[in-house]
């Protein structure tokens, strides 16, 4: 009996000590910690407005030349010689190439063969008008035979003109394997190796012809936007550079028109380089920020959104570029009356 009294007051004394932890868990859970402070950001901020900017167009252009002169062979034959190579400048009229048909070189010694056996029967025929001549002169000969011996003097010189003309023609032939530069500029193509056969009207190289351009093309419905003097953006490969609308085409090729502009600065490009042009298109409302407020990490970027108790948030945005490196336009991300704090800015009077 005294022992189960003992272990009835141990029993109720580990209650009492558990209600008393829980009492003290359930305090300690009820207790509300302090809020931390929030520092109001007091930096420089740029209130998000939209506003009307230019419809920029990216468009994949090429860098070519207002013409291109293409040197063809103008006879068939073996390509004996070609002295460019591509990157050489030559001037209009210069011998670049020779083609040789060995065929032609062949007639042309049949044709002077030829030529020499019609002079000597001229000759031969002018001696026996000449002896005829003399007889007649003596009243030997008939007017009958110096008639005849005229006419055969007179065949046998217009047999050796032929015979000449055609030796003429035959190596003016042969001298048409010369391959001529078309126009004075930039051999851009020159891939025939020597010793190829070549036919006649085959393009053995090619030259550029005329300003450097850059040609870009825009769907039809959009070129009424472009005009002349028109500034352009243009970005190869890097280099940044501006150009003018120097001629609109007044044909439609598949929907697409097409425009030249005259770029500043691309001088060391290479001919054929991909550039890529910044078409204005018209006008529309975009919001639009200082390139100093967006920063990008990991291929995403991120705006620093001022909140309205003074905190400053990172959030990602949507961007686009505008044809100009130092702005960018946001398209999703933020909305008009959002207040952005600039990346590395000095502190300053709020604005």
């Amino acid at each position: 009996m005294q022992r189960t009294d003992k272990m009835l007051r141990a029993g109720l004394s580990i209650i009492a000590i558990s209600i008393a932890v829980s009492g003290m868990g359930l305090a300690s859970c009820g207790r509300k910690e302090p809020a931390p402070a929030v520092t109001a950001y007091k930096g420089q901020t740029l209130r998000v407005s939209a506003q009307t900017i230019d419809d920029v167009k990216p468009l994949a252009a090429t860098l070519t030349t207002r013409q291109t002169g293409e040197a063809t062979a103008r006879v068939s034959g073996i390509l004996t010689s070609l002295k460019v190579r591509e990157g050489d400048m030559v001037k209009q009229g210069q011998v670049i190439g020779f083609v040789q048909d060995q065929r032609l070189n062949l007639q042309t010694g049949a044709y002077d063969q030829a030529a020499v056996a019609a002079e000597a029967q001229a000759n031969l025929a002018r001696a026996a008008l000449k002896r005829t001549q003399t007889l007649f002169d003596k009243g030997i000969y008939a007017q009958a035979k110096l008639d005849q011996d005229k006419a055969a003097a007179d065949a046998a010189e217009a047999n050796a003109r032929a015979a000449r003309a055609q030796t003429s023609a035959s190596g003016e032939a042969a001298r048409q394997g010369t391959i001529l530069a078309p126009a004075g500029g930039r051999i851009i193509h020159a891939t025939v190796p020597v010793g190829s056969v070549v036919m006649a009207g085959q393009s053995v190289a090619t030259v550029t012809a005329g300003a450097r351009v850059v040609r870009i093309e825009l769907p039809e419905a959009q070129a009424a936007a472009l005009s002349l003097g028109q500034n352009v953006p243009l970005d190869a490969n890097g280099v940044r550079s501006t150009g003018v609308i120097s001629e609109i085409y007044p044909s439609v090729t598949a929907g697409q028109v097409v425009a030249d502009v005259t770029p500043q600065g691309l001088e060391n490009a290479v001919i054929g380089q991909k550039v890529t042009a910044y078409v204005g298109v018209g006008q529309r409302p975009a919001i639009v920020l200082p390139r100093t407020y967006v920063a990008t990490r990991y291929g995403l970027d991120y705006v620093r959104l001022v909140q309205k108790n003074g905190a400053v948030m990172e959030t990602t945005v949507q961007t686009a570029p505008t044809g100009d490196p130092q702005r960018l336009e946001i398209l999703g991300g933020l909305i008009a009356g959002d207040a952005v704090a600039p990346y590395g800015a000095s502190q300053g009077a709020a604005r």
